[in-house]
């Protein structure tokens, strides 16, 4: 039995000492192999009186067993060290930062939009909102709008599906069709059968002022780094039985010192001509400091509504007059973020937008 003891200490050793899978089946094949001692040793029982071959075979088989068994716990062992070298160069740090979703946040022309209705509300005025495919009788003739005006053009109108010939559909080309809508409304809300004037159809009894903006989206044909063919506009209008240019500048002074938060801005009334005006407007300012001090920036137009845009609200003229301004958010947000393209607001960079978180 000693040689058998041998053996299997022998190939335990030689398995102990393999260090790679193949390493280990060399070692096999000399005592498991079709010449391994094992394998011999059980060739050999064929000499033997029939009395020992029972013994001697029972004592080898126990031997074999002992042999595979330490052959196996050395191919675990093996593959376990494989696997913890595979899981260690696969292996995550994950006491290391997460990368977290990023945060959204409003866009910045949303957040000058919001800026504004908010400014505009604490002074008493109502936001408006309309449909953004317009008829032409709301988007010009009814804002006093020659028929032979440039802005009436294919070149600078969306003309759309829809309407006739006589009273097409377009995309609003400003947001002031909006004011028309709401003023009619606010008529029809206060007017009575004894307000109206016979003569005209007008009304011209009491009702509360209106006083509203109209922000929203508008659309003409024109694309460069200071324009875009969708843009935003937002319209103002303060109407009234005593409305006056001064309450115009007053009030839209007060707005663009508060959008800006700076006292010491200059604003300049320049006239000018808009068909649903008169006497007109260019508000023009100034900063006083910064990288645009001292320049003069046109920001709005405005003037006295134009009584015939006053008789298209349904209002008497004689009784009722107000002022109405028009301005474009995108570029008062190009002048409160200093950006200096249009475009950037549009084209959905990322890396641009989250700035404004």
């Amino acid at each position: 039995m000693n040689d058998l003891t041998a053996i299997v200490e022998s190939a335990k050793a030689a398995f102990g000492v393999a260090q790679a899978p193949a390493d280990l089946e060399n070692a096999k094949a000399r005592f498991l192999g079709k010449s391994g001692q094992i394998t011999e040793l059980m060739k050999g029982m064929a000499a033997l009186p029939v009395e020992d071959k029972k013994t001697r075979g029972a004592a080898i088989n126990v031997a074999k067993q002992a042999i595979e068994a330490a052959l196996n716990d050395r191919r675990q062992a093996l593959a376990d060290a494989e696997l913890e070298i595979q899981l260690k160069a696969e292996a995550l740090d994950v006491s290391l930062t997460g990368r977290r979703r990023g945060q959204g946040g409003l866009h910045p022309v949303s957040l000058t939009l919001e800026r504004i209705e908010a400014i505009f509300g604490s002074m008493g005025f109502d936001v408006a909102d309309g449909p953004e495919i317009e008829t032409d009788w709301f988007n010009f003739t009814a804002l006093n709008t020659p028929e032979d005006h440039p802005a009436r053009s294919m070149h600078d109108t969306f003309y759309i599906e829809g309407g006739s010939t006589a009273a097409p559909n377009l995309l609003r080309t400003h947001t002031s069709p909006m004011q028309i809508r709401h003023a009619v409304q606010h008529v029809k809300k206060y007017s009575e059968v004894s307000n109206i004037d016979e003569g005209n159809g007008l009304f011209s009894g009491s009702m509360p002022e209106i006083r509203v903006i109209a922000p929203g989206r508008t659309y003409r044909v024109d694309s460069d780094a200071t324009h875009s063919p969708m843009f935003h506009q937002c319209e103002g209008l303060w109407v009234g039985e005593n409305i006056s240019f001064k309450d115009l500048k007053y009030v839209f002074t007060d707005f663009c010192r508060t959008f800006f938060e700076s006292e010491d801005l200059v604003l300049r009334f320049r006239p000018s001509f808009f068909p649903f005006t008169e006497p007109s407007a260019e508000v023009d300012i100034q900063f006083q400091e910064g990288p645009l001090a001292g320049k003069w920036l046109e920001v709005a137009g405005s003037g006295q509504v134009h009584p015939n845009v006053i008789r298209n609200m349904g209002l008497d003229p004689e009784r009722y007059i107000g002022f109405a301004f028009g301005m474009g958010p995108d570029r008062l947000t190009m002048l409160r973020y200093g950006v200096n393209d249009l475009r950037l607001f549009f084209d959905g960079d990322i890396r641009f937008l989250s700035q404004f978180r």
